[in-house]
C-alpha cells in the first residue's frame, strides 16, 4: 500500500533534524512585504499552529513551503537538508501536502480519481494520458483501508460533487496521506465544518501526528488551537511576533489567559470578546420588525421542505440569535427573509415600509454580497445605484459615488489601495467591512446578519461584533444566524435553535443552559 512508504520515501536525511526549518523568509507582491524575515520550524509528530490576522503573511509563508511561490530571500531546510522548492509537484515529491481553504478537487471526478490525479499512469506508460496508477479494485481497497486507519470515512467511488464540505476535506487529507506526505499544511481547515466534523478532524490530525506527521494548522479559532496544537507561532504585518509552547502556557495562564495572550500577540493590543454583564436590556418598543408565521420553503437539492413551519419574531432593540449545526435550514431561512427564495406556505411580514428597511449581511460575502469584478466604489452603492444622489435623470453621478465610497472606506476602516480596486482583491475581513458599511449606511431598522464573521480574523470579528451591538443600542432589530455558538452566546438577547428546518427550542440569554442548547442542536429535548 502507498502509505507504507511514508517513512522511507525521503532518503538521505537526518532523522534528528526538524522536518521543516524556514529561516529569514522574505516575499513581496507589488511592493507590499508579505513576509519580512520570517523564521518557522516544524518537528516530526508536532501540530504547530500558525496564527495572525488576515494579511499577516501566514498563507504566503505556507504557499512558499508548498512550492506555489518562490521566496525573495531566506532559506528552507527539510529534514536537515537545504532545498529549493520550485513547484508544487516538487513539494509533493518532498513529502509536503497542503489542504487549501478552497479545495483543489475536480467536482466531476470520483474520490479515487482525484487522489491519483497528476501522478501519471502505469497503464499508459511514462508519457500516457491516463491517471490511474493502480488497478481500480485494488486502489479502492487501499483507499478504504487508509480511510479507516485515519478516521477519514469516504467512499472512493463517490463523485466529489455529491460530497459534503467535510467529506471533501477528508478527500484532500486522504490524497496527501496516499502520496506519502509527512508534512501536512491545513489552511483554515475548520472554517466551513460543522462542530461534529471539527471534532472528527481534530481526532484525525492527532492520529496523524502520533505516527510522525508534522502538521501546520492555520486558524483563527483559539480554542481549537489550544486544544490541538503543541506550539503556536504568531505573525503580524509579515513578521514573526513569537512562538509559544501551548502546554507550558496553559499550565501557567489557563485557557482564558492563553487566549488573551495570543489575541494580543496577533492584534498588538488587548482584545475583549466577553459578553458585557451589565449590558442594557433590550427595548422591545412597538410592533415586531419581522414576523414569520408557519413558513415552509423547499431546498434546492431534493425539493423537500428545508423550512417546516417556522414561527419567529424580531423586535426593535434586540438581537435574536439562530443557533444550530450548519445544514439545518440556515441558508434557506436567510434567503426567505431576504426575498431570494420563495415560500410554499406561511407568511413573512415586515413592519413599516417593509423590506426596504432590511439590511442584509449575507452568509457568502462574495457570491451574495459583492460583485468581485466591480470596484470598491461600485460595490459601495450597489443597492442604491439607481437612486439619488448616485443617479440623476438616468445618468450616474460618478463624483457622488466616489465621495460616498471614500467616506465609507474611512468610516469602516476598509483597507484598500484605492476605491477603484476590484472588490475581489480585498482580504476577507476588508470585503466583509465593505458589505457591512454599505448595509449599515442605509440606516436600517432591521438587520439580517448571516454568518457575519465566517473566515474572519480576531480583529475583524471584534469589529463586526462592535458594529452590530452599536446598531442594537440605536434601536435596530437584528436576526443573527450563526453556526458559531460562542458568537450567538456573546451577542444575543434571545436564542432559538434550528434543527432540520424547525425551531427546536428558545431561551433568553440570561437563562441560557449550554447543555440544553446542545441537546436542541442534536434534535433532542
Amino acid at each position: 500500500m502507498q502509505v507504507s512508504q511514508r517513512s522511507s520515501t525521503h532518503t538521505g536525511i537526518s532523522t534528528d533534524a526538524p522536518l521543516v526549518q524556514m529561516q529569514g523568509i522574505r516575499k513581496s507582491f507589488a511592493g507590499v512585504l508579505a513576509n519580512d524575515g520570517v523564521d518557522f520550524e516544524l518537528q516530526p509528530g508536532e501540530i504547530h499552529a500558525l496564527l495572525g490576522e488576515n494579511g499577516a503573511g501566514k498563507t504566503t509563508l505556507m504557499n512558499i513551503l508548498a512550492g506555489l511561490y518562490q521566496p525573495d530571500g531566506g532559506e528552507i531546510c527539510l529534514r536537515g537538508q537545504r532545498v529549493q522548492i520550485k513547484s508544487p509537484r516538487q513539494a509533493i515529491q518532498l513529502g509536503i501536502g497542503m489542504v487549501h481553504q478552497h479545495f483543489m478537487l475536480v467536482q466531476s471526478f470520483t474520490v479515487a480519481d482525484n487522489i491519483v490525479l497528476g501522478q501519471g499512469s502505469s497503464r499508459s506508460g511514462e508519457g500516457g494520458s491516463g491517471w490511474l496508477r493502480e488497478d481500480p479494485v485494488r486502489l479502492h481497497e487501499q483507499l478504504r483501508q487508509l480511510a479507516e486507519q485515519y478516521g477519514l470515512q469516504v467512499d472512493p467511488a463517490a463523485q466529489v460533487a455529491q460530497l459534503s464540505v467535510g467529506e471533501q476535506q477528508r478527500v484532500e487529507i486522504l490524497k496527501a496521506i496516499y502520496r506519502g506526505s509527512d508534512i501536512l499544511i491545513l489552511d483554515e481547515p475548520t472554517a466551513v465544518l460543522t462542530p461534529q466534523e471539527v471534532e472528527e478532524l481534530l481526532q484525525t490530525l492527532r492520529a496523524l501526528a502520533a505516527q510522525g506527521t508534522g502538521i501546520v494548522f492555520i486558524s483563527h479559532k483559539l480554542k481549537e488551537v489550544l486544544a490541538l496544537c503543541h506550539r503556536v507561532t504568531v505573525l503580524r504585518d509579515g513578521r514573526r511576533v513569537g512562538t509559544i509552547a501551548v502546554a507550558e502556557h496553559l499550565q501557567a495562564l489557563g485557557s482564558e489567559g492563553c487566549e488573551r495572550l495570543l489575541a494580543q500577540m496577533m492584534v498588538g493590543r488587548e482584545v475583549n470578546f466577553e459578553r458585557q454583564p451589565g449590558r442594557e436590556a433590550p427595548q422591545r418598543l412597538g410592533e415586531p420588525l419581522l414576523t414569520l408565521k408557519q413558513v415552509v420553503a423547499l431546498s434546492d437539492r431534493d425539493r423537500l421542505p428545508a423550512l417546516r413551519g417556522i414561527d419567529l419574531q424580531v423586535h426593535p432593540g434586540e438581537i435574536v440569535g439562530v443557533a444550530g449545526v450548519d445544514g439545518n435550514g440556515q441558508r434557506e431561512l436567510e434567503e426567505v427573509i431576504a426575498g431570494l427564495r420563495p415560500i410554499q406556505s406561511g407568511s413573512v411580514q415586515f413592519a413599516g415600509s417593509g423590506a426596504v428597511n432590511l439590511a442584509h449581511i449575507p452568509s457568502d460575502r462574495y457570491s451574495m454580497g459583492l460583485l468581485s469584478e466591480f470596484s470598491v466604489a461600485e460595490n459601495a452603492v450597489l443597492r442604491d445605484v439607481d437612486r439619488d444622489p448616485y443617479c440623476r435623470r438616468g445618468w450616474l453621478d460618478l463624483r457622488a459615488i466616489a465621495r460616498f465610497a471614500q467616506q465609507l472606506v474611512l468610516q469602516f476602516t476598509v483597507k484598500t489601495p484605492s476605491i477603484q480596486t476590484r472588490a475581489g482583491k480585498l482580504s476577507g475581513g476588508n470585503a466583509q467591512k465593505l458589505v457591512l458599511g454599505r448595509e449599515l449606511a442605509r440606516q436600517p431598522r432591521l438587520i439580517l446578519a448571516a454568518q457575519p464573521t465566517r473566515g474572519l480574523d480576531i480583529n475583524a470579528i471584534e469589529y463586526v461584533h462592535h458594529q452590530l451591538l452599536q446598531q442594537r443600542q440605536a434601536g435596530a432589530g437584528i436576526l443573527l444566524i450563526s453556526t458559531e455558538l460562542e458568537e450567538i452566546l456573546r451577542l444575543s438577547d434571545r436564542i432559538v435553535v434550528l434543527y432540520e428546518g424547525q425551531i427546536r427550542g428558545e431561551t433568553s440569554a440570561e437563562a441560557v443552559d449550554i447543555h440544553q442548547l446542545g441537546l436542541w442542536m442534536a434534535g433532542r429535548d
